[in-house]
């Protein structure tokens, strides 16, 4: 009997060891690469490069004269390449590092610990299981078109050499220590700020900027006393189009899958923008007797700005409401108070990403649901409104701090290498004399 019971206790222990050794292995197990979602990024990443070179350069392009046109398509080009190039560097070490997590230093700062992408290697995966590298530059086509949306301020009138010192110095100390806050692990985003895609970190941030540029630089001679039109407004459609497309990779991407958060947010960015345009349409007929296609291309982008926060959140009742009401403000900003208060918004980058990226992400904290994000927060229509407390305090913030480093970096510029061109310059215009170029012979 005694050796009944042993062999039989030998038995149950070797049973075991299988099953415990399944578990460790599990356990234990690296994760591995998602060819879906890498798949997914990787097209994701190609259409929000498409929003800068060359949506951006055709959007900016059509809309100033002719004598001006390669200079504003040669600063959307430079800053793909310049700023790539900070991003790698330093850009993304300092808003996804780790070198200070824990401390109080991480919530303002993440690091040194990537420089150049150091120790990253072709089989690290982050969120997604997707690798690091293509995280990395997926992320760097953020970082490009934040301040490429400024130029929009400027246009028609800033010197190149100042552009490019400014926008040098503008992404290091003031996109990245944003990005951080909100994206990286920083403060704002550890107080449960909702910023999917980019309201406060791209659009808020470039669009005060944007103001705060375009009062201290002055306006355009002949502005209000004399009629500045667009030279191409094909050019302006064919933007518009590029800019809808590759908004698609902007939002329904940020996910970093391949699921139905990225078909969510696809719809809403869609859904969004068509009611943004059409509203805008609806207004300037009602106002002006006439709908126009420049009109009904910026309610286009007001759209699209002001669902980009709400994109992983909202649903598409949420995306109805907030692209009618960011488009009812925007256009209430370019066509009333820009006038009003006179500042030189050369190309409106205030009155749409400015002002659409603040009215969105307040709306997020209005519209996010559950029924999207089961684990995320809800908004203040479906009874949270601590989160709407939150969108409201952290935007206001990204406000005040990109206003404040704007002024001061303009100030150090223009003291160094001068940011206006001369008279001369801006009458015969940028292509010839910063580029010895003119677009059409």
């Amino acid at each position: 009997m005694k050796k009944l019971f042993s062999y039989a206790g030998l038995i149950l222990l070797l049973s075991t060891l299988p099953f415990s050794g399944l578990a460790q292995t599990e356990a234990a197990a690296p994760a591995t690469l998602d060819s879906g979602n890498t798949a997914w990024i990787l097209a994701a990443t190609m259409l929000v490069m498409l929003m800068t070179i060359p949506g951006l350069a055709f959007f900016y392009g059509g809309m100033v004269r002719r004598k001006n046109v390669l200079s504003v398509m040669m600063q959307c080009v430079v800053l793909t390449a310049i700023i790539t190039i900070e991003w790698i560097v330093y850009g993304y070490t300092a808003v996804f590092g780790k070198g200070f997590e824990g401390s109080w230093i991480g919530e303002i700062v993440g690091g040194f610990d990537k420089l150049f992408l150091y120790g990253i290697n072709k089989d690290a995966l982050t969120s997604g299981n997707i690798p690091e590298v293509l995280f990395a530059l997926f992320q760097c086509k953020f970082a490009v078109i934040t301040p490429a949306l400024i130029v929009g301020a400027f246009a028609e009138r800033m010197k190149f050499s100042g552009f490019l010192l400014f926008s040098i110095l503008w992404s290091i100390l003031v996109y990245n220590p944003l990005a951080h806050w909100v994206w990286g692990g920083g403060w704002m985003q550890r107080m449960g700020a909702l910023d999917f895609a980019g309201g406060t970190v791209v659009h808020i941030n470039a669009g005060i900027s944007a103001l705060v540029i375009a009062i201290m630089l002055g306006r355009r001679q002949g502005y209000g006393t004399s009629s500045i039109l667009p030279h191409n407004v094909p050019f302006v459609v064919l933007g518009t189009a590029l800019l809808w497309l590759g908004w698609f990779g902007f939002n329904a991407g940020s996910g970093l899958s391949a699921d139905g958060l990225a078909a969510n947010a696809f719809l809403v960015t869609h859904l969004a923008t068509s009611v943004a345009a059409t509203t805008w349409m609806i207004l300037e007929w009602i106002v002006n007797g006439k709908p126009t296609v420049i009109g009904i291309c910026t309610g286009a982008v007001a759209g699209l700005v002001a669902i980009t926060p709400a994109a992983g959140s909202s649903d598409a009742m949420g995306a109805l409401f907030i692209g009618l009401i960011s488009t009812l403000v925007c256009f209430m900003s370019v066509a009333y108070i820009k006038p009003k208060f006179g500042y030189d918004d050369a190309l409106d980058a205030f009155g749409v990403h400015g002002v659409g990226g603040f009215v969105g992400a307040i709306l997020t904290g209005v519209f996010a649901t559950k029924l999207i994000t089961p684990d995320g927060a809800q908004g203040a229509l479906y009874g949270d409104w601590h989160q709407l407390g939150v969108q409201v305090i952290v935007n206001f913030a990204a406000l005040v701090f990109s206003g404040v480093m704007t002024f001061i970096l303009f100030k150090i510029v223009d003291k160094t290498v001068g940011m206006r061109v001369t008279k001369r310059i801006e009458e015969e215009g940028l292509d010839v004399y910063e580029h010895g170029e003119s677009a059409y012979n």
